[in-house]
């Protein structure tokens, strides 16, 4: 081997190899393969573009652009490379969209942890609902000036 250098963040490894018996050059990529395993106990390779699918259909009529769910599903899949496992349960994955999904839109959060969380009742959606609000009115009170809680003066 020649040369080895990680390439696509780290996915993938390029390497320079020489033949010992003709001295020719060639390149190899080497790409980590993450898998998937389904709740049947069925495994399959991750696929950004399920991901997009998935959450495509929550932010169905929402002012959510095609690049907005590529970043998002690429968000998701280098959260889960993260951990390290070469295999992951779905169930990983949906946690996965919930933070970016929430950042991106609230509306297509809701429509999606309530398919992914099971809600049965009006009860789920207000508590839910009542968490979104709760970190709304955080972030908002740390994003001012000054100490949490405080009001910025105007015009700031």
């Amino acid at each position: 081997m020649v040369d080895s250098r990680e390439v696509d963040d780290g996915q993938s490894i390029r390497r320079r190899r020489a033949c010992q018996e003709c001295a020719r050059r060639f390149t190899t990529v080497e790409e980590t393969v993450l898998a998937v395993t389904k709740r049947s106990g069925v495994s399959e390779p991750f696929s950004r573009d399920k991901v997009v699918r998935g959450v495509r259909r929550a932010c169905q009529g929402r002012p959510v652009s095609e690049d907005a769910l590529a970043l998002l599903a690429q968000q998701v899949e280098e959260t889960v490379r993260s951990s390290g496992a070469a295999e992951v349960p779905s169930h990983e994955v949906g946690l996965a969209i919930l933070g970016p999904l929430r950042e991106l839109d609230q509306v297509a959060y809701l429509r999606f942890a309530s398919v992914y969380r099971s809600f049965e009742s009006v009860a789920d959606f207000e508590r839910e609902i009542a968490a979104l609000r709760s970190q709304q009115s955080d972030s908002t009170a740390v994003g001012r000036e000054g100490a949490p809680g405080t009001v910025a003066p105007p015009g700031r």
